[in-house]
């Protein structure tokens, strides 16, 4: 079913060139695995083992690592009315709703596709948001889900992870299994750990040009189906402030998911990370929110009603 987020064209083939470029590297990585680990079963069963399990199980993994929990209308009732009304006015299935008992402002969407979706927001993020502030971050989050590339930024981020663990999973093979029976163990070794390396940091530049580009359709998206442009600026704008006060210890686990929050968990200074970070400046952002602001009018309509 399509949804009422306007598509967006350049999005749908960016995440098309991603995952193509992607699917050969790894191809080309497994193969390279198996010449040189001399087990296609090994690699191939492992692999395509945790993908299948990443793809159908990311979503209770991302809650599970984020301390998020379903939660029904009866205990949020105004959360799960604005997620009703978006879902309406998007005319697309309604998401599984969470909450996760986190300071960190933040929120982020999971799931494979708009039928089997969960959107989750902290508790952070509930106490520090104006409701129409919060209606501009759940249209962005449902735009994730509506255009799909929640399920190849799910895909995308588990390839750059597979590659260490088949290398890891060789290692105690060997160690465990004999290695000295193989002279050239070693070298087999050395070689896997620089094609890994090398997979890893394509994978890694992939990712997050895809990242990047996706966080400003999803804000476009969000404005335009919102009509308020102005009030998901508002909550970029806190949201962004708040979390560079947060105590960086306190980040440490949710960067590892930075990829599908809202805004970035990035501290105090990002400093360098800025370069190779999942998410577009704030001032990309507000930039993009404030063009469209124009091309809407909201200026002449108190309140972007």
């Amino acid at each position: 079913m399509q949804s009422r987020f306007r598509s967006d064209r350049r999005l749908t083939a960016r995440m098309g060139v991603t995952l193509f470029l992607l699917g050969l590297l790894y191809v080309g990585f497994v193969v390279a695995l198996i010449v040189l680990l001399k087990s296609w079963v090994l690699v191939v069963v492992v692999a395509a083992g945790l993908l299948g399990a990443q793809y159908w199980f990311s979503d209770r993994v991302a809650l599970f690592a984020m301390r998020g929990r379903v939660v029904e209308r009866e205990e949020y009732p105004e959360l799960h009315g604005v997620v009703d009304r978006l879902c309406t006015l998007a005319d697309m299935p309604k998401p599984v709703v969470a909450v996760s008992d986190m300071e960190m402002p933040n929120a982020f969407a999971t799931g494979r596709n708009p039928d089997h979706a969960v959107v989750c927001v902290t508790t952070g993020l509930l106490r520090r948001l104006e409701p129409d502030e919060l209606e501009g971050v759940l249209a962005h989050e449902l735009s994730h889900v509506a255009h799909k590339d929640v399920a190849v930024i799910t895909v995308a981020s588990f390839l750059g992870v597979i590659a260490g663990l088949i290398v890891r999973f060789a290692f105690y093979s060997q160690l465990f299994g004999g290695g000295r029976r193989d002279q050239n163990t070693a070298a087999i070794f050395a070689i896997v750990l620089g094609v890994s390396a090398a997979v890893y940091a394509i994978s890694f530049l992939l990712i997050r040009a895809l990242s990047r580009y996706r966080e400003l359709a999803a804000d476009r998206a969000a404005a335009l189906l919102t009509g308020r442009p102005s009030a998901l600026a508002s909550a970029l704008t806190k949201v962004t402030g708040d979390i560079a006060r947060i105590p960086s210890k306190d980040l440490r686990t949710a960067q590892a998911f930075n990829a599908f929050y809202f805004t970035p968990a990035l501290g105090r200074d990002p400093g360098i990370a800025q370069l190779f970070s999942t998410h577009p400046s704030l001032e990309q952002r507000i930039d993009q929110l404030g063009r469209i602001s124009a091309e809407l009018g909201e200026a002449a309509a108190p309140g972007g009603a």
